[in-house]
């Protein structure tokens, strides 16, 4: 029997959720799920698994691979390029995170407001570190839980901040997560003092971030730099890694601004969002 739509009393549809777990999951799997390992993992009974299944392959999101595994079919790759295509960074902020990957060795990101939401654009793996699942081109989540998204809520006036964490979930991803609003804006007060964020196993157990804000021309912050690293190898580079993310987050500044990829003269990042 096919299952009724049914929503929250905020409006959400259950079973669209449902069906986009399953399909973000089956790309997380990157051609390893099965019906039963998305079963277990989304705590899903194996029969409604089996329905979302069919209708995400008659709709051509997802392909049965060689022994009975699940991939991205063409119509969820289509997503992923139109995805890519909308949020792609322009060439001289894409250079700027190479640039920060290579001299650092570590995964390297970088993210920009879209739309109203502070979105990753891209990022660079690296060999010696593990990915981050469910985190890719496009993500807006967790605000709250990641440093390259309080790198850049430090920098907003209170009441925009303040209006972005309302509308954040505040899930307690670790045990590390901050949560209280209270204490998170004093975080952010202290972010922006110093001109860094770090996230220390808040969005993920065993992995870090530091992170710096770049700005527009009229010194609002535009964006974040950050790179991630698991917690022991970051623990004994910290100070490098901000060192890099901070001058990352200068060059992009500068290149906005159109003064060339030199440093910033005398300008930090308070006076900055003051001027703005």
């Amino acid at each position: 029997m096919t299952e009724p739509f049914t929503a929250d009393d905020d409006g959400v549809l259950q079973t669209l959720v449902r069906g986009l777990d399953v399909l973000r999951t089956v790309a997380d799997m990157d051609g390893q799920a099965t019906a039963r390992t998305l079963s277990q993992r989304l705590g899903l009974s194996l029969s409604r698994c089996y329905h979302i299944l069919r209708t995400l392959k008659a709709t051509g999101h997802i392909t049965r691979l060689p022994g009975g595994k699940l991939g991205i079919g063409p119509g969820g790759a289509a997503l992923g390029r139109r995805l890519h295509a909308g949020l792609e960074p322009p060439p001289e902020l894409s250079a700027v995170l190479t640039r920060l990957h290579l001299r650092t060795r570590e995964t390297a990101y970088v993210s920009g407001w879209v739309n109203g939401d502070i979105t990753l654009l891209r990022f660079v793996s690296a060999e010696r570190a593990p990915g981050i699942g469910g985190l890719d081109v496009g993500y807006t989540g967790d605000v709250h839980a990641r440093a390259s998204c309080r790198a850049v809520l430090a920098h907003l006036p209170p009441e925009q901040a303040d209006a972005v964490l309302r509308g954040d979930r505040l899930r307690r991803l670790t045990p590390r997560t901050q949560c209280d609003p209270d204490l998170l804006h004093a975080d952010l007060t202290a972010i922006r003092r110093r001109g860094h964020a770090v996230d220390l196993e808040e969005f993920r157990p065993g992995l870090c971030c530091a992170s710096a804000p770049y700005f527009d021309r009229d010194g609002r912050p535009a964006g974040s730099y950050t790179v991630s690293a698991p917690a022991a190898r970051f623990g004994r580079s910290q100070r490098d890694l901000v060192a890099a993310v901070q001058e990352a987050a200068a060059v992009a500044t500068n290149l906005i601004a159109g003064r060339g990829p030199g440093r910033p003269a005398g300008v930090t990042p308070e006076r900055r969002t003051r001027a703005g």
